[in-house]
């Protein structure tokens, strides 16, 4: 059975990010970076420039003026959620192809992992009153092990796709049998390559695993509570997969629970404001 490391090293479609977002985090983490250091690197890569100056002008910001210099559109959207636009963009293309499966759906699972990056953005802010881009980053690469699997061991994937889950155990506990490990692992470690925040490689390792000391203000634990409601609202990463929340994110979902479906009743017009970020031009 091959692990998770294995699998990594036959993954060749997207094994790092490109080189502007590895110096963007550079700059991000450098308390000395000015906004000139910013533009300048912007500047280097055209699409980039157009992605962000039509991110900025989209409805997911609602500016009243247009923005054309980049300066004032980083200023706008900030160092981090620009650090999340280059990893979405990233990330698009591989999550598009699309080999023919009646099972699994590449462009079903970006829809998805879009679904539950916007969902941790606002159970993040809104509920917890903290900042949100950390939790957007966790969601949008959470499955980011599955384009791996279906890549490097397409049959054994299919196979794991297509077993009914019959008991109330982790999805993962399946995954494991059949593949020899599964997404999450994969996922952690594909982050921690990427040098991602830590609390974000926790987040895509633990989003299925059952815990009984998770907090549900941690990138952990918004993961799985947005993964869960953005399932119910029929975004699911796949047929049958049903994610299970941890005993103490069941119970805070309980405590709040009109406070969650005013977020739930909200999300569909956050995702259509957010189109610009995590779809393309032509879609």
């Amino acid at each position: 059975m091959p692990t998770a490391a294995m699998l990594l090293r036959k993954f060749n479609s997207v094994k790092t990010l490109p080189h502007v977002a590895i110096r963007l985090s550079k700059l991000i983490s450098d308390e000395k970076s000015t906004m000139q250091d910013f533009e300048k690197m912007i500047r280097m890569d055209p699409t980039l420039v157009l992605r962000l100056l039509r991110l900025v002008n989209s409805p997911y910001y609602g500016l009243k003026q247009k923005v054309d210099s980049i300066s004032r559109a980083v200023v706008f959207i900030g160092m981090k959620n620009l650090r999340n636009l280059i990893v979405t963009d990233a990330l698009k293309e591989i999550f598009r192809e699309d080999p023919a499966s009646e099972i699994f759906s590449r462009k079903k699972l970006w829809l998805h992992c879009a679904a539950v990056s916007i969902c941790s953005q606002m159970i993040s802010e809104r509920i917890f009153g903290q900042e949100g881009e950390n939790a957007f980053l966790c969601g949008i690469l959470h499955d980011i092990g599955m384009i791996v699997e279906d890549q490097v061991v397409r049959e054994r994937f299919l196979q794991f796709c297509n077993t009914p889950k019959t008991d109330s155990s982790p999805i993962t506990q399946y995954e494991r049998s059949i593949i020899g490990t599964d997404h999450c692992q994969v996922g952690h470690l594909l982050s921690r390559d990427w040098n991602l925040p830590v609390e974000v490689q926790e987040g895509i390792k633990r989003h299925h695993s059952i815990l009984e000391d998770v907090s549900p203000s941690s990138i952990t634990g918004i993961a799985q509570i947005s993964e869960y409601i953005v399932s119910k609202l029929d975004y699911p990463a796949m047929p049958g997969m049903d994610p299970i929340l941890s005993p103490p994110l069941a119970d805070h979902l309980r405590e709040r629970l009109q406070e969650y479906r005013a977020l739930a009743k909200d999300l569909p017009d956050e995702m259509s404001k957010a189109k610009e970020l995590y779809e393309s031009p032509e879609e």
